[in-house]
């Protein structure tokens, strides 16, 4: 895959181990040019050390709450060389008591912040680039099979995630005359930190095993392959799509 050339931008890195590095990584290695966020002052020192390691001129805060900061990254990728090529949005959020209460209990409140950070957030982020993406380009979002079956433990993030995939759907309808291609992928269960706040993910990953072809688990590596390609103009014609990249989980019963 040949990225060469082209300029994304990855949100959502936490540290080295998230699935925005990855996806980053093979972005990289591809010959891509990278801008990169992160959460706050909290996360900018677990974040910058990964954006080093991808080259990254443009590293900036990006907390989608705070309504100018996401609007100022792509002035900062303006400012730094006028084009964008892709995005890759791969965040989301739900606060603790609601993620771990049912969801028949899920405040309004809760539900309505876990939407806005999880799904309206991509919508924005496929509105601020279109000024720099004067050749067409792609918007990718990353989501788990919690947006098509009920997952134990996963309680409101199940409905959240299910709202950007069919969000890609209009989006690709809204911005085809735009030659700018969106997709979600729907990635395999994966180890992260932000897994951890999942009430026993270890055992989500026990049963995932078990009913994957072959017994395998994606890995980050993996599954950041196919989103390089839908970077590129290779997977121009799989616009609006949900991209399974979960070692074929998706299609045992």
């Amino acid at each position: 895959m040949d990225l060469a050339g082209k300029r994304g931008l990855v949100v959502g890195i936490a540290n080295e181990h998230s699935i925005a590095t990855g996806y980053a990584t093979l972005f990289r290695a591809a010959g891509a040019a990278l801008a990169a966020t992160y959460l706050n002052d909290k996360a900018e020192p677990f974040v910058r050390p990964v954006a080093q390691t991808l080259g990254s001129s443009i590293v900036l805060p990006c907390d989608v709450r705070i309504p100018r900061q996401p609007g100022a990254v792509f002035v900062g990728i303006a400012t730094d060389g006028g084009r964008l090529d892709f995005v890759l949005h791969s965040i989301g959020f739900a606060p603790s008591g609601d993620l771990h209460s049912s969801l028949a209990d899920c405040s309004a409140e809760g539900f309505a912040l876990a939407m806005d950070v999880s799904c309206h957030s991509f919508i924005r982020m496929a509105r601020l680039p279109l000024p720099l993406m004067t050749d067409g380009g792609s918007l990718m979002t990353v989501r788990f099979y919690e947006a098509e079956r009920a997952v134990e433990h996963y309680n409101v993030m199940g409905p959240v995630k299910a709202a950007p995939e069919s969000s890609v759907r209009y989006l690709a309808a809204d911005l085809a005359a735009n030659r700018i291609h969106v997709y979600a992928i729907s990635a395999g269960a994966v180890k992260t930190r932000a897994a951890t706040g999942i009430e026993h993910f270890d055992a989500l990953l026990d049963d995932v095993r078990a009913h994957t072809p072959a017994q395998h688990l994606v890995t980050i590596e993996e599954s950041g392959r196919i989103a390089a390609v839908l970077a590129s103009e290779a997977g121009m014609t799989l616009t609006g799509s949900t991209i399974y990249a979960d070692a074929g989980f998706h299609v045992m019963a």
